[in-house]
């Protein structure tokens, strides 16, 4: 995607003087990260509101869907060139209708709309995700005025609408088919111990493995290259270093 030629609005009134929007049609993304053992979500917030979201939005008119997650995570966190996985659609009929931002930006910016304004109405979104390098991604400009942070999945903040169930829709996602979506992600360093890739998976299934089980586990999926051993200089016996294979 050429990011240049993005139509990046730069606030939450511009987004309502849009007319080219598909009615009722969001899109959600999920962004992952690991640092210090915890599995991590992004999460975004304007300055006025209490209430963190799913960075996200509006889907134009011309606008094939994928093309719309991007250009929206690039808007509202400045991320690029990320794979995007879609993972689930949801539409339950009241999913905004609890803790909605967007009324109570409209009431704090004394921005009146008619209450059949696109804006009020039903919204189904489709959500994506995305596994990330979090040292990467830890510091974000503030492209629509928001605030854009890293939280543990176990802690979220108060969330808007049902981005706290997207989240744990997201995660049991990514444990289902974690095996697979493990492989080729950014999570862990190029080269990392069995240890590290023990501790990731604990992370994200919130659970605890036996070592010799795990590497049993892990070494009959076929999916590591085993490459030279690890020294740092303690005394413990030095560990292999491992990658995975390209798909």
């Amino acid at each position: 995607m050429k990011y240049n030629d993005i139509k990046n609005h730069q606030s939450f009134e511009e987004l309502l003087q849009t007319r080219h929007f598909v009615p009722h049609i969001s899109v959600d993304c999920l962004i992952f990260g690991f640092h210090n053992h915890k599995l991590k979500v992004l999460l975004v917030k304007y300055p006025e509101l209490k209430l963190w979201s799913v960075p996200g939005g509006f889907v134009f008119e011309d606008e094939n869907l994928d093309d719309a997650a991007h250009r929206t995570l690039y808007e509202r966190t400045a991320l690029v060139d990320l794979f995007l996985e879609q993972f689930h659609t949801f539409g339950r009929i009241n999913r905004t209708d609890l803790n909605n931002p967007h009324r109570i930006l409209l009431q704090n910016r004394n921005i009146s709309v008619d209450e059949d304004h696109w804006i009020h109405q039903r919204f189904i979104t489709v959500g994506y995700y995305a596994l990330i390098d979090y040292s990467l991604a830890h510091t974000f400009p503030d492209s629509l005025n928001e605030s854009c942070e890293w939280f543990d999945v176990d802690a979220l903040p108060d969330m808007a609408f049902d981005h706290a169930e997207i989240v744990e829709s997201a995660l049991s996602y990514l444990r289902k088919n974690l095996d697979y979506k493990i492989v080729g992600s950014n999570l862990l360093p190029e080269k990392f111990t069995m240890k590290e890739l023990q501790t990731l998976y604990e992370a994200i299934l919130n659970e605890k493995f036996l070592r010799n089980n795990f590497q049993r586990k892990i070494l009959s999926l076929n999916m590591l290259q085993r490459l030279e051993k690890y020294y740092d200089g303690s005394a413990n016996k030095a560990p292999y270093l491992y990658r995975f294979l390209e798909k």
